[in-house]
């Protein structure tokens, strides 16, 4: 007899612990460390889907305005823009920024402190968020930014000319 006809009366093995999905409507705004002028929603975390090494959810800012300085600890983090123009100020004095705008991803290594910022004046900004563990990390940090940030250039080291 196969194992898999022996086993026919018990849950199938991936039943529960195989692939979830997590409705849009079903997001968690409490279980997110919040930055001000940022409203983060939680899909995919340990609480709720039992994820070790990923944090995802969402991230809605309103228009004109943008979070204080803080940094994620640890963690990487992935920002994918779906709506909107995001734009980052990053550096020990928010010195650096860098724009995106939708279908562009932005990566945020660990401890970098950092500014989201929605670059529109009428348009919401929506992005998607990935962290890589599974509890969110948010460390709001006291700095004075300077007044004219240097723009940055990205330069893929892979593909570079």
């Amino acid at each position: 007899m196969s194992d898999h006809h022996h086993h026919s009366h018990d849950e199938p093995r991936w039943k529960h612990d195989g692939v979830r999905v997590i409705p849009a409507n079903s997001l968690d705004a409490g279980a997110v460390p919040s930055t001000t002028g940022m409203d983060r929603k939680a899909a995919i975390d340990f609480a709720r889907a039992g994820a070790q090494k990923l944090w995802a959810g969402t991230v809605t800012i309103k228009p004109d305005a943008k979070t204080g300085a803080h940094h994620h600890g640890h963690l990487e983090s992935v920002i994918y823009v779906v709506r909107g123009k995001a734009r980052m100020r990053w550096g020990d004095k928010l010195e650096f920024t860098a724009e995106a705008g939708p279908g562009d991803f932005i990566f945020v290594p660990p401890y970098v402190p950092h500014q989201e910022i929605n670059a529109s004046p009428d348009e919401v900004l929506e992005c998607v968020l990935v962290r890589s563990d599974g509890q969110a990390v948010a460390i709001n940090l006291d700095i004075e930014p300077v007044e004219k940030p240097e723009l940055v250039k990205w330069i893929d080291p892979v593909h570079r000319e």
